[in-house]
């Protein structure tokens, strides 16, 4: 049967479905279209006045380079509660230790540049490392934002009581007895502590025998169990074990003695004028992360180094509190790289 054959309501019925097919469609198309448009738009990039007015969306997650345990995770710790208030969402510290903190420091560099993933840094890496491993996965200066030096630290030379050493001076006389018979153990291969026990080697004629740990954690727990001798660590890892009498401590590597423990002589004043090492730790975020976000996170740091309960807990573990703004954190990295240059070139100390 033709169509012109068709009754007319058939007819009707026909061109009213191929309407209907065709409005469909036609509105399909139109949902297509405008999810590409809604799909782009969030693809868009964001501009950075309107990225750091929301900042953060989301956790924050803060990357400490060493073992759990140390000087730098009782930093983020202290912090990371702090911020995530300030800011609004939680602030989660990750220990990513290994490879001298070169794990860390990387997964930092290589992270989106939007503040939502920022690092601890320490001297170890952003200021020795250079000098060390020319094949280091990151630049220091290059590939971060800096965003605060949160604080410095002197590194207390610690024994365990079997030494029969009461004093510093004692100390080296009984290295110098003893030659390759003292252990001392270190966070990592040319750390600042590994540094500061060669510098004493090369100034005082001694020999003592280097053991590096993954952490200063694990090898403060060694030392106070007695398989190593001596050590030379941030306060806030072996000030605890001083006081209860489980360590002793000889020295502090400053230039001046520390406000934590002004009885405890510097190294310098015991025969060894001019000597210092002190630690130093800072916040960065990957390089390119908008100065907006940047200013946002400096400013919470250094509101919450400020809070009574925080200096109390860093002061009391022998911190100095620093604060400083990213531009002088920048000069301070790179000044640093400068001089610890020198330091690794007249130690001989070789990365491992």
């Amino acid at each position: 049967m033709s169509d012109n054959q068709m009754p007319k309501a058939a007819v009707f019925h026909q061109c009213h479905q191929w309407a209907c097919t065709r409005r469909k469609r036609v509105y399909e198309l139109l949902a297509i279209a405008g999810w590409g448009i809604a799909a782009w738009a969030m693809a868009a990039p964001v501009p950075a006045s309107a990225a750091a007015g929301s900042f953060p969306t989301r956790p924050v997650r803060f990357v400490v380079p060493f073992a759990p345990g140390g000087s730098t995770d009782t930093l983020a710790r202290t912090l990371g509660g702090k911020l995530a208030d300030a800011l609004g969402q939680p602030v989660v510290v990750d220990n990513r230790a290994g490879a001298n903190g070169d794990i860390g420091m990387q997964i930092v560099a290589s992270s989106p540049p939007d503040g939502h993933t920022i690092a601890l840094g320490y001297i170890a890496n952003l200021g020795i490392g250079p000098s060390l491993n020319p094949k280091m996965p990151y630049d220091p200066v290059r590939d971060f934002a800096p965003i605060t030096q949160l604080a410095n630290a002197p590194n207390l030379l610690v024994v365990h009581p079997s030494v029969p050493a009461g004093n510093f001076k004692a100390f080296v006389a009984y290295v110098k007895a003893n030659p390759r018979k003292v252990n001392f153990a270190s966070a990592s291969v040319a750390s600042v502590g590994h540094l500061t026990g060669e510098l004493l080697n090369g100034l005082a004629g001694i020999d003592m025998v280097h053991i590096p740990y993954k952490g200063s954690g694990q090898a403060v727990i060694d030392l106070v169990g007695g398989q190593l001798q001596a050590m030379f660590s941030g306060m806030s890892s072996t000030l605890p074990h001083v006081k209860t009498g489980k360590l002793r401590a000889l020295a502090v590597t400053s230039a001046k003695r520390s406000p934590a423990v002004p009885d405890v002589p510097t190294i310098a004043e015991t025969g060894f004028p001019g000597f210092e090492a002190t630690a130093w730790y800072g916040m960065l975020a990957a390089a390119r992360t908008p100065k907006p976000i940047v200013a946002r996170l400096h400013s919470e740091t250094v509101k919450a180094l400020a809070l009574p309960d925080v200096r109390q807990r860093l002061e009391g573990v022998g911190f100095e509190i620093v604060g400083g703004t990213p531009d002088e954190f920048a000069a301070y990295i790179r000044s640093e790289i400068a001089k610890w240059a020198k330091v690794v070139a007249a130690s001989g100390v070789k990365f491992e």
